[in-house]
């Protein structure tokens, strides 16, 4: 048998505009995913990173490409956690992030297949950032 606050919760969620249910279904994924990959980098678990690094990047930052990954973890990490807390904010760093990542792949020359997924991710961070300005402003209610 559910509780009274059991059922008031499930009635909202029911009930809750499409515009407010997009920009929670985006800001858990903006929020999780990089996150994820950006621990993710510092276990190569997934898969080895380095495969993705045009060498002109190492070049312009000269580090080793799993430094460079490194330093890619923790920017992914912090934009997670910002999507999380100012996502209006945190979607555009991740918009911006996801078109440094497609340029990359473009430039290595390879996995193109890749870069179009990041160029879809690139457009829902964007549209998430569209969507913030309503989550945030309803989310007080």
């Amino acid at each position: 048998m559910k509780t009274r606050t059991e059922t008031i919760t499930a009635g909202r969620a029911q009930t809750m505009a499409p515009d407010r249910q997009a920009f929670f279904l985006l800001r858990t994924v903006f929020t999780v995913a990089p996150i994820l990959f950006g621990l993710d980098k510092f276990t190569n678990i997934l898969t080895d990173w380095t495969h993705y690094l045009a060498p002109v990047a190492t070049s312009v930052v000269p580090v080793t490409p799993q430094t460079f990954m490194y330093i890619v973890g923790v920017v992914e990490i912090i934009a997670g956690i910002l999507v999380a807390v100012r996502p209006r904010f945190g979607s555009l760093l991740v918009a911006v992030w996801l078109l440094g990542i497609v340029v990359n792949l473009l430039v290595l020359g390879e996995y193109y297949d890749v870069a179009l997924r990041d160029f879809g991710l690139l457009v829902g961070a964007l549209a998430l950032n569209r969507l913030a300005p309503v989550g945030s402003w309803r989310r007080n209610r």
